[in-house]
């Protein structure tokens, strides 16, 4: 054990930092774009506040598009955006790119979900107060969404979490790329497997942290 930490240890640590900047910085980014894409579907419903059932109808549809295609495909397809985001097409940094791309429709409609379970009580007391739709949507919607939106939150990180392992095996870094090049290429199954560890732990480290965010955040539960 000693000699696979002193061979491999600088390695494996330097693969986490990869993994959690791939997965950190993309999921902040499509929060981003999601989080107003969310909105944007709640409001726009029939019934909504804001109803447009049309624009509604279209903009679903590109969201549910984008949701629908392959990471890896999606990945190899906006190469020239990526290269022209970050100056190039490989490393954990331009891994970033499509994988903000990747989880930004994914969010929008984890943070549809969340809104949707606002009482629609709640919303119409705010408009007989006169309260505007920015209003409704900035102090009501999200306000009383947070514990959901966390919760949401967390799942969409450990699936960027999980989309990183498919960018290590193109070269982008991480774990994913350690269990790639040493544990399939070469074969070295015990390095394959504690990097499969390594990811189920921060999996578990991620949703435990949001999980009690996502508690202390809960009126309910106080």
């Amino acid at each position: 054990m000693q000699a696979f930490i002193e061979e491999y240890g600088l390695l494996l640590l330097g693969g986490v930092g990869e993994t959690l900047f791939m997965t950190l910085v993309p999921t902040l980014f499509a929060y981003v774009l999601g989080l107003p894409m969310g909105v944007l579907l709640t409001i726009t419903k029939p019934g909504g506040i804001a109803a447009a059932p049309r624009f509604n109808a279209v903009f679903g549809w590109l969201v549910n598009i984008l949701r629908s295609l392959p990471f890896m495909i999606l990945m190899i397809f906006i190469i020239p955006l990526t290269r022209f985001i970050a100056g190039t097409s490989i490393g954990a940094t331009a891994a970033c790119v499509p994988l903000t791309i990747a989880a930004a429709p994914f969010v929008a409609r984890m943070v549809e979900q969340s809104l949707e379970e606002i009482d629609r009580g709640t919303v119409e007391a705010a408009r007989c107060m006169g309260a505007t739709n920015w209003q409704i949507v900035t102090r009501v919607l999200l306000v009383e969404s947070v514990p959901s939106l966390l919760r949401g939150l967390s799942i969409s990180t450990i699936t960027i979490l999980g989309y990183t392992a498919i960018t290590g095996a193109v070269g982008a870094g991480g774990l994913g790329n350690i269990a790639f090049r040493f544990g399939y290429q070469r074969y070295q199954k015990d390095l394959m497997y504690v990097t499969v560890v390594l990811l189920i732990l921060l999996v578990c480290l991620i949703q435990g942290v949001f999980n009690l965010i996502a508690r202390r955040a809960d009126k309910r539960s106080r």
